[in-house]
């Protein structure tokens, strides 16, 4: 097996992995208040955390920038939790359906956050890399590799986030408030709790 193969795989697996339940979390609360009509306004706000991450994984991972790792750990909840807030403050009334137009305020706002908090991310990615990585200084191949496995995964992910939003929506008929309220709920508490164990440490 290549070397880009392997790091290839191991990108992937990193996010589809309980290591990764703080990532998937974010991408749940990412994806929240999105439908999958809207998969597109969900592809912009996914290549805004795509670039930070990318940016960041690629300076840590070659020696740009330090990386204070238990810092970095509790940051990556924080975002989670913000995230989530967001997506309960702007919920519409009890009987949406459907996403409300977004104004260009609006739709800059959650790309600016999710570039930012993509930064954070991209160092919590570094650390493993680098922990793999061991005394490779420059290892320009395994991180894009490495970096396209994990863009694998997240697709994945958010993909299944889409369809299960649709089931929920379209199927069941649920209200688009109380989807959204669940599901940022739940990312939420997920975020607490990471947060709760990474303090008691």
């Amino acid at each position: 097996m290549s070397v880009f193969t392997t790091y290839l795989q191991l990108g992937f697996w990193h996010i589809w992995s309980w290591q990764a339940t703080d990532h998937l979390t974010f991408l749940l609360a990412l994806c929240a208040p999105y439908a999958l009509a809207d998969w597109r306004r969900v592809v912009a706000l996914v290549t805004s955390f795509t670039v930070g991450h990318s940016l960041t994984l690629a300076l840590a991972t070659l020696g740009g920038v330090g990386v204070n790792v238990p810092v970095v750990e509790a940051l990556i909840p924080v975002t989670i939790m913000l995230t989530a807030l967001l997506n309960m403050g702007r919920v519409g009334g009890a009987d949406s359906r459907l996403p409300r137009r977004p104004t260009s305020v609006l739709w800059a706002l959650p790309n600016a956050l999710a570039l930012a908090f993509g930064l954070i991310h991209g160092l919590g990615f570094s650390n493993y890399l680098r922990s793999l990585l061991g005394e490779n200084s420059r290892p320009v191949t395994e991180l894009l590799s490495f970096n396209l496995g994990v863009e694998l995964g997240q697709l994945l992910v958010v993909g299944i986030i889409l369809l299960l939003g649709f089931v929920v929506l379209r199927g069941f008929g649920a209200a688009r408030r109380d989807w959204v309220l669940t599901t940022s709920g739940a990312a939420l508490g997920v975020s607490l709790l990471l947060l709760v164990q990474l303090l008691a440490k």
